[in-house]
C-alpha cells in the first residue's frame, strides 16, 4: 500500500482542482510540486493502482454537450443484484451505479444523446435482468457542486 506522505497529500490536493490541460499535463504539475515528471507519474499510478485515486479525467456537462442525463432508482431483488450490475455498467452512458439500504436499492446515473435512447436503453435493462422497477428521474436543472477533498 502506498503512503500518503506529505508530498502524495500535495499530489492529491492540487490534482482534484488544478489540472491542466496540456499534452504535458504531468510535466506543468510536476514543476509545480518540485518533482520529476517521472516522480510524479509513478506516485500518481502507485496510488490509482492502490485505489487512493479512482480516476483521472475531465468532468463535461452533459446538457452543454448536447446530451441529456438521468437519475435512476430501481428495485433489484438480492438474487438479481449482480446479473443488475453487470448489465447496467455495461452501458457506456453510465457513470455511477451504487446501492442503498433503501426499497429502491440499486441508483445509477445515466448519460446519452437522447432521451430516447435513455428510455430504450432503461426498457432493455429491465427485459435483460427481469427488473421491472426502474424509475428514470431526468435531470430538469443541473446544480454543479465542486467536489473537492482536502488531504
Amino acid at each position: 500500500m502506498v503512503e500518503i506522505d506529505d508530498t502524495n497529500k500535495k499530489i492529491l490536493n492540487t490534482i482534484q482542482t488544478d489540472f491542466p490541460i496540456n499534452e504535458r499535463p504531468f510535466k506543468i504539475l510536476a514543476k509545480q510540486l518540485d518533482l520529476t515528471e517521472d516522480e510524479l507519474i509513478d506516485r500518481t499510478a502507485r496510488m490509482k493502482k492502490d485505489k487512493l485515486i479512482r480516476r483521472i479525467g475531465g468532468n463535461f456537462s452533459p446538457d452543454k454537450l448536447g446530451y441529456h442525463s438521468t437519475l435512476c432508482a430501481a428495485k433489484v431483488p438480492e438474487e438479481k443484484i449482480e446479473l443488475f450490475k453487470h448489465t447496467v455498467n455495461a452501458y457506456p452512458g453510465v457513470t455511477h451505479n451504487y446501492m442503498r439500504d433503501h426499497n429502491f436499492n440499486v441508483w445509477f446515473t445515466f448519460i446519452a444523446s437522447s432521451v430516447e435512447k435513455i428510455e430504450k436503453s432503461l426498457e432493455q435493462i429491465s427485459k435483460d435482468t427481469g427488473v421491472d422497477t426502474i424509475l428514470n428521474l431526468p435531470a430538469t436543472h443541473v446544480f454543479k457542486i465542486s467536489a473537492n477533498f482536502k488531504v
